[in-house]
């Protein structure tokens, strides 16, 4: 069921193979895992490494511990957070573009949102920032380092919008899209290739146009989910 696990971090290899199990549905929700002594014995690592990749699992929202009971497999589309989609995301080296499509959806809904609420807050310093950030965006063509500076870009527009709940989904997300970048840079070249919208977007946020602010993100961040919406037509295609 499990192989052994030769890694410096044992309890992290532990918890790399089950989550891996719990996320393709080879470990069903509600299915007991093995006692703490039989994945010891399975993975060939001590007891304390699988108790500590089983906390890290239940801290995840993977399974659930109970005292005195067996530990069980959770419903994790129902009781996990946002910081299980990078292993969502990204699996054996693999982007799930349908995964890639979500949190693209998610962060066209809220980025409109955020670059209104910069435009209404930002400080003479975060502008210059801003601009800064805009000028590096154009001073490249490399695909991969296109969407890096874009990341940069909105970095700066989410400290502008000054709001810690928009700052900590939106690190949650950039954590689950950094590892799938090389993979998608021939897809997103689309939008983060728009120096000029970036641009645009910048001058409406540095001037407090929210208008205009939130129809530019919205049109920008837009050009990226319909490249992975016609990404994934295109791969369905190609099913038999």
């Amino acid at each position: 069921m499990f192989q052994p696990v030769a890694r410096t971090s044992a309890s992290g290899a532990v918890f790399d193979q089950i989550s891996v199990k719990v996320l393709a549905g080879e470990l069903a929700a509600g299915e007991a895992l093995p006692s703490e002594r039989k994945l010891a014995e399975a993975f060939g690592v001590s007891r304390p490494a699988v108790r500590e990749a089983i906390q890290k699992l239940a801290q995840a929202g993977l399974v659930e511990v109970r005292q005195g009971e067996s530990t069980s497999v959770r419903d994790f589309r129902r009781q996990a957070g946002p910081e299980l989609l990078p292993q969502l995301l990204v699996r054996d080296g693999v982007p799930d573009l349908t995964v890639v499509r979500s949190v693209l959806e998610t962060r066209e809904l809220m980025g409109p949102q955020i670059a209104v609420l910069a435009a209404r807050r930002i400080s003479a310093e975060s502008a210059r920032e801003l601009d800064t950030a805009v000028d590096q965006l154009g001073a490249t063509e490399d695909p991969v380092e296109l969407q890096d500076r874009a990341l940069m870009f909105w970095d700066v527009v989410v400290d502008s919008a000054d709001s810690i709940a928009f700052r900590l989904i939106f690190n949650s997300l950039r954590a689950a899209y950094e590892p799938a970048m090389t993979a998608l840079a021939s897809v997103m070249v689309a939008e983060v290739g728009q120096t000029d919208l970036y641009r645009k977007l910048s001058s409406a946020i540095t001037s407090h146009d929210e208008s205009t602010a939130e129809a530019t993100a919205a049109q920008l961040l837009h050009t990226g989910t319909s490249a992975i919406g016609d990404a994934l037509t295109f791969l369905e295609g190609l099913k038999p």
